[in-house]
């Protein structure tokens, strides 16, 4: 009898051991454990030592910290019929981890194709130009619809940065050709403009130089002073036409001939 009660004991000592050494458990400070019992839900429990029965509680682990998920790239028709690959970055993390286990199966891979199918849809609704010069807009709506439906699972969705949106040769090519024209037609524009106030200001010029007939004589001599300087060939000599009137409307003398 008393050799039986020692085996007996050998046996016992180390289960006992076992199942106490696997019912303590450390989690770490942006850990936290989803406790069931039975099968039921029981509570969050951690960071620090968490002890759970064996065989009757299990306990599963979920990361606080926040998770950088890559959104693939998604090909996009924008609302002008234009192709575009287009991927992003989804920054989220678990703010309620028993909603995080128990509302979805698997709440990575459920953020990863909610990600990409809202990354399509949101962007389908605007057209190339509004995805390449409102790039932070589109980010914020991505983010507010992300996060309006994955809270029900216990995600908070921090932040959406679109990357990259890749366009075809042809569409580039078409993008440079419509840049090009769009300098030229600013550049007419300007020269336009230029002319115009050159204009109004040789108009105001002009009525100032008529009040006063020495300020056109004056005018005169200076611009034959700088067609002199030139070193060109060929010098126009301006005549002015009051002199020009003066000289027709001079009579003839008569010939003493006569």
């Amino acid at each position: 009898m008393f050799d039986f009660n020692l085996g007996l004991g050998a046996i016992l000592v180390p289960i006992v051991l076992i199942l106490l050494a696997s019912s303590f458990r450390i989690l770490r400070e942006y850990e936290r454990g989803v406790v069931f019992q039975l099968g039921r839900f029981w509570k969050v429990k951690g960071p620090g030592l968490v002890i759970v029965v064996p065989g009757l509680q299990q306990m599963v682990r979920v990361d606080l910290r926040v998770v950088t998920m890559d959104v693939p790239p998604q090909d996009v028709i924008s609302r002008d019929n234009v192709s575009v690959k287009v991927n992003a970055v989804v920054f989220f993390r678990v703010v309620a981890p028993d909603k995080a286990i128990i509302q979805v199966e698997n709440f990575l891979v459920a953020t990863s194709q909610l990600a990409q199918t809202t990354l399509r849809v949101v962007l389908g609704k605007h057209e190339l130009d509004e995805m390449l010069a409102e790039r932070e807009r589109l980010n914020l709506d991505v983010q507010q619809i992300l996060d309006a439906q994955t809270g029900a699972w216990g995600i908070k969705v921090t932040n959406v940065e679109i990357k990259h949106i890749d366009l075809n040769e042809s569409m580039v090519r078409a993008i440079a050709r419509q840049a090009e024209a769009e300098r030229e037609r600013r550049a007419k524009v300007i020269h336009a403009e230029g002319e115009k106030q050159a204009a109004v200001s040789l108009l105001e010029a002009a009525q100032m130089l008529s009040q006063q007939p020495e300020a056109m004589q004056l005018r005169y001599l200076q611009t034959m002073t700088q067609v002199a300087g030139d070193r060109a060939s060929t010098i126009v000599f301006p005549l002015p036409m009051d002199l020009l009137g003066r000289m027709l409307d001079t009579p003839r003398k008569p010939d003493s001939r006569s």
